[in-house]
């Protein structure tokens, strides 16, 4: 039966690289629990310049919610990456050797992490909110579907069992259906030009989600590679 709603209809739509992004080869080494620390603590170090961005693209969103109940959700989206995710980060960071840049807020974005935030604030701050939710949706979605069916057997390793703890539970499904459920209210799915062009937004920040696994697993030549990651540890 075929799913009418607007968000599974762009999930539809982008399916190959969807599939190609919640199935990478770091995801799998992290549900096994065999990826090397030091690539783990080089996603950190991207990913809480990412998230910082992030916080500030669903901010724009929030700033052209259509209603009360908009407001409420993007609130609650906004605070999730700002209270929780930001500070889970930085502690895993600590925890894989830390790094006094990252903390103080000099980081340097990966080309990578730089293009994929500039398309999310571009988005959000030249579009209507169902254009930005369509943007933004690829990453804390994914994330969901990830960490979900991993949940009943998380790797030994602590690291990465709380880092799929930190996004499958019922908090953050249910966050995702709201955020998800906000798209689905704000657009008409029979309105082809509409949804052509959210699709190509959608599409695009989960080419990016693809693109930033690649960039922390070195396979787009950014960052440690695999090999290099694997003689450190070995030190």
């Amino acid at each position: 039966m075929t799913d009418h709603r607007v968000s599974a209809m762009l999930h539809d739509a982008g399916a190959e690289t969807w599939a190609a992004a919640v199935a990478h080869p770091m995801v799998r080494e992290i549900a096994a629990g065999t990826l090397p620390h030091e690539l783990f603590r080089g996603y950190f170090l991207q990913n809480v310049l990412y998230l910082e961005a992030y916080a500030r693209a669903i901010g724009l969103l929030l700033a052209g919610a259509p209603d009360r109940s908009a407001l409420n959700v993007l609130t609650r989206f906004e605070a999730r990456i700002v209270q929780n995710e930001i500070p889970a980060n930085l502690a895993f960071l600590e925890k894989l050797g830390g790094d006094a840049d990252t903390v103080a807020g000099r980081g340097r974005m990966h080309p990578t992490t730089y293009a994929y935030t500039r398309h999310l604030l571009a988005v959000c701050a030249m579009e209507d909110c169902a254009a930005g939710l369509a943007a933004v949706l690829p990453c804390q979605w994914s994330y969901g579907e990830i960490a979900r069916p991993l949940m009943a057997s998380r790797p030994a390793d602590p690291i990465y069992a709380d880092w799929i703890a930190l996004f499958g539970d019922d908090d953050y499904d249910a966050l995702v259906d709201d955020t998800t459920a906000l798209l689905d209210r704000l657009v008409d799915p029979t309105d082809g030009q509409r949804m052509a062009v959210l699709a190509e937004i959608f599409e695009r920040s989960t080419w990016y989600e693809r693109a930033f696994w690649n960039m922390a697993y070195g396979s787009d030549g950014a960052g440690s590679s695999k090999e290099q990651a694997k003689e450190q540890a070995e030190k």
